[in-house]
C-alpha cells in the first residue's frame, strides 16, 4: 500500500494583532470591578501573547473595536455582514499561506484540493476560488470539510492520505482556514468572553503526495467521549456563530486520556503503544487549560507539548489552522528519526488523532 506524506506546510496570519485590544475592549463591556480583575486574572493565565484578525483595531474602543465598524458599540453586525466579510477576506489569507509553502513548479501537478473550514460558508466557495486565483485545473476534485471545529485538521489530512492510497500519483492541495474573529459577541458573560479570548485568525496550506519527503503520515484514530455533546457548540445565530465551551472540557479530557492509556489497545488513542515511545507530540493548541489536561491525562513531561504551548502564545488558538501550524514548527527544526502522535479536539466531544513519523 502506497504510504503518504505532508511534503511541505505553509502558514499566514493576518497583520493585525487584535490580542491586546481585545482585551482592552473587554475591560470596557465587564460590569464591575471584581469581574475585571477577574478577566486580567485569567488573561494572565491564558498562555497567549498575541492573536491575529483580518479587522484592524479602532482606537477608538468607545466607538467600535474595530476600524470598519463591524463591532460599533451596542450594535455588533450580523451574521451576513460577517459572512460578506468572509468571502472576501478568507481567500486574500489562502493565498498567502500558498506562496509560503513555496509550491513552484509542483503547483501544475496538483490533483486534488481538500478546504476545511468553520467559521465561514459562500457558494461558490474557497476551493472554487482557490481554483481560479491559483489558475488550478476546473477538473480538479474538490472536497470541502465544513463545521467540524478543531479537530477538522486531522480529518482533512485523512482524507488526503486515503486520496494518495488510492491513487499513488495524487498531490493534494489541503487548506485549513478560519476567520474565527468574525464572531466576536457583544456580551458581558464571562464564560462568552473568556471563550472569545482563546481566538484568532490563521491559514495553513499543506501539500500531501507519495514523495517520501516531509511527514509520514500513519493510522489515524477517533474517539467520542459518552455524554458530551453539550460540552463543546458551535451554532450560527443572528450575530455570527455563537461557540459554547463548557469549564468541563479539560477534565474530561484528561479524563478520558487517562481510561484510554489504560485500555491502550491498537483501536486506542496510542495504538497499542506506551508513551515513551512517542518522541513528537502535535497536540491542538486549543488553550493552556486543553493542553493541561491532555499532559496530564497522560502523564507526560514538562516539556513534552513545548511545540503546542509555542503555537499558543505566539498566535492563539486559530481552530482547525492550529494543528498544522504545530506540525510546521516540527518540519521547520528538522526533527528527524522520530516517531509523533497527532491529536485535537472538537464538538462531539471528538478526539481525532494520527501517528506520524519523520524520517532520518
Amino acid at each position: 500500500m502506497t504510504d503518504a506524506y505532508i511534503n511541505g506546510i505553509g502558514t499566514a496570519v493576518p497583520r493585525h494583532d487584535v490580542h491586546e485590544t481585545f482585551i482592552a475592549s473587554v475591560d470596557r463591556r465587564l460590569p464591575d470591578r471584581r469581574s475585571q480583575i477577574l478577566f486580567r486574572r485569567m488573561v494572565q493565565r491564558a498562555g497567549i501573547d498575541h492573536r491575529y484578525s483580518t479587522l484592524e483595531p479602532n482606537p477608538n474602543l468607545d466607538e467600535s473595536v474595530d476600524r470598519e465598524g463591524l463591532y460599533r458599540s451596542g450594535s455588533f453586525a450580523g451574521t451576513a455582514a460577517r459572512m460578506a466579510r468572509f468571502e472576501t477576506q478568507a481567500v486574500e489569507l489562502v493565498l498567502e499561506a500558498v506562496e509560503a509553502l513555496g509550491l513552484g513548479d509542483r503547483k501544475d501537478g496538483i490533483t486534488h484540493l481538500v478546504v476545511a473550514s468553520c467559521t465561514g460558508f459562500t457558494a461558490p466557495g474557497l476551493d472554487q476560488q482557490l481554483i481560479d486565483r491559483l489558475g488550478l485545473p476546473p477538473s480538479i476534485e474538490r472536497t470541502a470539510i465544513g463545521f467540524m471545529g478543531c479537530a477538522a485538521a486531522v480529518n482533512a489530512l485523512r482524507i488526503a492520505r486515503h486520496i494518495v492510497r488510492s491513487d499513488p500519483t495524487a498531490k493534494v492541495l489541503t487548506i485549513n482556514l478560519e476567520l474565527c474573529t468574525l464572531h466576536l459577541q457583544d456580551s458581558s458573560d464571562m464564560e462568552i468572553l473568556l471563550s472569545a479570548l482563546l481566538f484568532g485568525d490563521g491559514c495553513a496550506a499543506s501539500l500531501v503526495s507519495a514523495t517520501p519527503e516531509g511527514i509520514e503520515l500513519k493510522d489515524f484514530r477517533s474517539v467520542t467521549i459518552p455524554d458530551s455533546q453539550d460540552l463543546i457548540t458551535w451554532r450560527i445565530g443572528d450575530t455570527g456563530f455563537e461557540m459554547a465551551l463548557s469549564g468541563e472540557v479539560p477534565a474530561r479530557i484528561a479524563k478520558a486520556l487517562r481510561q484510554e492509556a489504560l485500555r491502550n489497545d491498537r483501536d486506542g488513542i496510542l495504538h497499542g503503544q506506551s508513551k515513551d515511545e512517542v518522541d513528537l507530540w502535535a497536540v491542538h493548541a486549543g488553550g493552556r487549560t486543553i493542553l493541561d489536561a491532555v499532559e496530564q491525562g497522560l502523564s507526560l513531561g514538562p516539556d513534552a507539548l513545548r511545540w503546542s504551548r509555542d503555537v499558543l502564545r505566539d498566535f492563539g488558538n486559530m481552530s482547525s489552522a492550529t494543528l498544522m501550524f504545530v506540525l510546521q514548527r516540527m518540519m521547520q527544526a528538522r526533527v528527524s528519526n522520530a516517531l509523533g502522535l497527532g491529536m485535537a479536539f472538537g464538538p462531539g466531544l471528538v478526539a481525532e488523532t494520527f501517528r506520524f513519523s519523520l524520517p532520518g
